[in-house]
């Protein structure tokens, strides 16, 4: 594996930059003998960056992540990060399932960083690479150190997830949503159980992830849906929308935004196959609709938006804004003594 060829963003030239964002030296590689982990192996790295620039090509609308993970057990056929496992010469398909890259320095690291001179207190989001709550979140806990960094730093943050471990930090974002923008979000694409079971297999159950919502709304914290994907041919039939937006409504869900399937390389050939053997009379039209590129055509996007549009606005919520922050005010006191002078607040 190319550990020593990982290397931070590329030049203007396309050149790669130095140093490597990890050493071969510094990686251990594990398999845990539970059921839980059966078949995952590990790699335990000890990183150089934590805090990562979106390429400005990029489609995001934000332009800075952090990602402990590489790879994911979730095994969605369809995500888009399979590519980047190809880096390291890891397989796109079954590896990326399997093969999980642990950047186990990732909260010293971005405390570290957090508090360089240079770092000027941009938003930063989280699990739109891979999920930072999939399963080795529960082995590894990476994510409280990693909020309580974000907390200490007041530090504007945002996590999209498809994991129900998130309830276990809720103190902790309720805690950094008192001193900054949280912006929380849980991805479900479809109500559907027989197409959850064979195309998210490592994940929650969707109706799990809308508890997950609804929690959180319970505790104060907003958040919003992505539904996403919608799959064509799958779960764009305008029943499916409406059952999927009626749910997500009713979990308590601040606003819901909905996205298309898209097909990156490795991605694509991945989801292809999987079509090939559940779907196949499907796989035409497939063709069809993805014959110029990763993105449906833009009429049949536009035509998912209104319809998940409309259904929201006749259950009363709304689109997503911008990274959809949250902030929890704390409760004034009843009675505030003068003081003579500035204090200066502690965030802790």
């Amino acid at each position: 594996m190319r550990w020593e060829n990982l290397t931070l963003d590329p030049d203007d030239h396309g050149r790669a930059a130095d140093p490597a964002l990890f050493g071969a030296d510094a990686v251990v590689t594990r398999t845990v003998d539970t059921p839980e982990f059966a078949g995952i192996t590990f790699h335990e790295i000890r990183a150089r960056s934590i805090v990562n620039r979106v390429p400005g090509a990029s489609r995001m609308p934000f332009e800075w992540t952090v990602n402990p993970y590489r790879g994911c057990s979730h095994a969605c056929v369809y995500c888009f990060a399979r590519k980047t496992h190809s880096y390291l010469d890891l397989d796109t398909g079954l590896g990326f399932d399997t093969q999980i890259v642990v950047k186990v320095n990732a909260p010293e690291l971005l405390r570290r960083e957090l508090g360089a001179r240079g770092w000027r207190g941009q938003h930063i989001a989280m699990g739109t690479n891979v999920d930072c709550y999939q399963r080795a979140e529960g082995r590894y806990r990476l994510m409280p150190g990693i909020l309580a960094a974000l907390r200490d730093h007041a530090n504007p943050f945002s996590i999209l997830t498809k994991g129900t471990l998130i309830l276990r930090d809720m103190p902790l974002l309720t805690q950094a949503a008192e001193v900054t923008d949280v912006g929380l979000s849980v991805s479900v694409g479809f109500t559907d159980p027989g197409l959850w079971r064979t195309v998210e297999p490592g994940t929650p159950a969707p109706q799990r992830r809308l508890d997950v919502v609804r929690t959180l709304a319970e505790h104060g914290l907003g958040c919003g849906v992505l539904m996403a994907p919608v799959i064509p041919f799958l779960s764009d039939h305008p029943a499916q929308l409406r059952d999927t937006v009626r749910a997500i409504a009713e979990a308590g869900a601040t606003s819901v935004t909905p996205l298309v399937l898209h097909l990156r390389p490795g991605a694509r050939e991945w989801f292809m196959a999987w079509l090939g053997r559940e779907h196949p009379h499907l796989v035409a039209r497939y063709e069809r609709l993805y014959a110029d590129g990763a993105y449906a055509p833009k009429w049949y996007q536009r035509r998912i938006t209104r319809q998940v549009h409309e259904l929201a606005q006749e259950y009363g919520i709304g689109p997503a804004g911008p990274g959809m922050p949250r902030r929890i005010r704390p409760a004034a006191p009843a009675e505030t003594p003068p003081v003579s002078e500035p204090t200066q607040l502690s965030l802790i």
